[in-house]
């Protein structure tokens, strides 16, 4: 008989074995010692998970407008196409990336991998900001997606450091988090953006973010991805509608306008996050959550081409409602994916499972702005067109389509595709 079939004799058939300079060990040996909620490291997940999300959307307020400054399209209706391949760049560097860094999160650990996204932020969020034509912003978001390793890593970590009974919890702080990044990102991008024009009796229009009026809001958020970065070694299309001309079926809001609805919404999704989420997925269980939230996004997404036809104070309460709604089921819906992955296979594949998923997802997420910016400016020019009107015309095809969308994931969710332990 061999050693190791000695020691697992020994051991017990539940025992594991724990060697002094193995980090996973340590993990182990603490989640053993203490039972209750890890806050400490709840917060770190926290971090990373809020450092991840804020350079992802923070740009769309402002894209529209930044693209009209780059005099790339020729006409109005051209921008969306551009604005839709400038969203798209992040997403296809993180999808020819995202496997390759969970692989290395699996063999040199997640805080080195942790370390080099957050860096990335710094530095190459601060670039886009500070870009003088298309080309540069193009690349410089390709490059942030390219070294964008945080998403996939955070959440293996947060299925690792937590008890069995606290990884909902975990996972939930991961997607809250997240989906606030998502949230407050074009929020910081709402109101900061163009800030010579906003706040004219601060910012002077021979200063630096008068030539740069796009760098402030990057700025902020690569301040604190620094913030982060250094925290970190202790580590053990929406707008677009949004702002387009009520003439082709959007509601004319400013990037301000847009920042202010999505902040009220990140505090509704904080809120429900927070207070309601843990008990109803122990209610009612992740797949179940997941199911829901897709059906009930589906009649929700419908009804925003109508909104566009309130006005005044109906229409700031009815897209805000929306949006709180919309982007709770979003959270709630991915959180759900989260504990069904993580819970599918074991620790040490966790990282590159996530890696995959990322991946996936980011091809999915590449193709996503580029095809609606394509989409939504083949919408603005058939306003009133004839062609296939069961789908209807305008920015009812663009809903149609994300609908369309929504429906396979949810099929998706039933066998054969669903994955089990």
């Amino acid at each position: 008989m061999d050693e190791n079939s000695s020691t697992s004799l020994l051991l017990g058939k539940n025992e594991k074995v724990h060697f002094h300079d193995c980090p996973g060990c340590q993990t182990d040996r603490l989640k053993q010692t203490n039972t209750g909620i890890p806050y400490k490291f709840l917060s770190y997940i926290w971090l990373v998970s809020l450092c991840t999300a804020l350079p992802t959307s923070s740009l769309y307020p402002f894209v529209y407008f930044m693209i009209r400054d780059f005099h790339i399209a020729i006409r109005e209706e051209d921008i969306g196409y551009y604005a839709g391949i400038l969203g798209s760049s992040f997403m296809v560097g993180r999808a020819l990336t995202s496997v390759l860094w969970g692989i290395l999160a699996d063999r040199y650990g997640r805080k080195p991998i942790v370390l080099v996204g957050t860096l990335s932020v710094f530095i190459f969020n601060t670039l886009f900001g500070l870009s003088t034509n298309f080309w540069m912003a193009l690349s410089m978001r390709f490059l942030l997606g390219c070294f964008n390793s945080l998403l996939g890593t955070i959440r293996a970590y947060a299925s690792e450091i937590c008890r069995e009974e606290h990884q909902a919890l975990a996972l939930s702080v991961v997607s809250t988090s997240r989906g606030i990044g998502l949230i407050i990102g074009p929020a910081i991008g709402g109101f900061f953006a163009q800030p010579v024009e906003k706040y004219p009796d601060i910012f002077s229009g021979i200063s630096l973010f008068g030539r740069f009026p796009y760098l402030l809001p990057c700025l902020i958020i690569s301040l604190y991805s620094m913030g982060v970065f250094i925290s970190c070694w202790w580590l053990p299309i929406f707008s677009l509608w949004a702002v387009s001309d009520k003439k082709y079926g959007g509601l004319s809001f400013s990037s301000q306008e847009v920042g202010e609805v999505l902040a009220i919404s990140g505090f509704g999704l904080l809120l429900f996050q927070l207070l309601l989420y843990p008990s109803i997925e122990k209610m009612l269980g992740p797949l179940v959550v997941t199911r829901l939230s897709a059906v009930i996004s589906i009649p929700l997404l419908s009804i925003y081409p109508y909104i566009a036809m309130l006005s005044g104070l109906i229409l700031h309460m009815a897209i805000n409602l929306a949006s709180i709604l919309r982007n709770t089921l979003s959270v709630s819906l991915v959180t759900g994916i989260f504990i069904l992955l993580n819970n599918a296979v074991p620790q040490h594949q966790r990282g590159a499972a996530n890696g995959i998923s990322m991946a996936a997802m980011s091809v999915s997420k590449a193709f996503g702005p580029a095809g609606g910016g394509a989409l939504f400016s083949l919408a603005q020019k058939r306003q009133v067109a004839a062609f296939l009107p069961v789908l209807g015309t305008g920015d009812q095809l663009v809903f149609f389509v994300l609908n369309l969308i929504q429906f396979i994931g949810l099929v998706l969710t039933f066998k054969p595709f669903l994955a089990r332990p």
